[in-house]
């Protein structure tokens, strides 16, 4: 795989699961809405699919050492691969009961970023906990962070 559509589909995918679990523990503990929860995971699907992948365009063309070719190949796969990982979050929040649906996105949130990061560091002949244990960790804090954020907007204008 060229390396400019690594760097799309890693970071669509990472900032994807992270972005979207983030958001969906935040919604569901400032509002227990399972509308909200949804329109924001289309929401946060679309716009931020988008701001990304200009990101990333933005940040490669700044480099100047890559070709139009890659940095659009790096564009697209950001966009494709935030906007389809954010979407696959839509099936348990709309087929299951809230609480059961934000666990369900938080594990499946996790699997993904677990999954993707074993590989990714296996492919680069590195040992693969550390990176696991560090990305989980850092996913896990934004998940709390969240939570407590969304708690404090439901207690303070809720």
């Amino acid at each position: 795989m060229r390396d400019a559509f690594k760097t799309g589909i890693g970071f669509g995918l990472t900032s994807g699961i992270i972005t979207t679990v983030g958001l969906i523990v935040g919604l569901h503990a400032g509002t227990q809405s399972k509308i909200v929860v949804i329109g924001g995971v289309l929401s946060i699907a679309i716009a931020d699919a988008f701001s990304d992948a200009l990101g990333i365009h933005v940040a490669q063309e700044s480099q100047g050492r890559h070709s139009t070719r890659a940095i659009w190949e790096a564009t697209c796969a950001t966009f494709v691969s935030k906007l389809l990982v954010s979407l696959t979050f839509i099936v348990p929040l709309a087929l299951l009961a809230n609480e059961t649906a934000i666990a369900v996105s938080v594990a499946w949130g996790m699997l993904l970023l677990v999954t993707f990061n074993f590989y990714m560091a296996r492919a680069q002949h590195v040992r693969p906990w550390p990176i696991v244990a560090e990305h989980a960790a850092i996913a896990l804090c934004v998940i709390v962070l969240a939570h407590i954020v969304g708690d404090w907007v439901q207690s303070t204008f809720g």
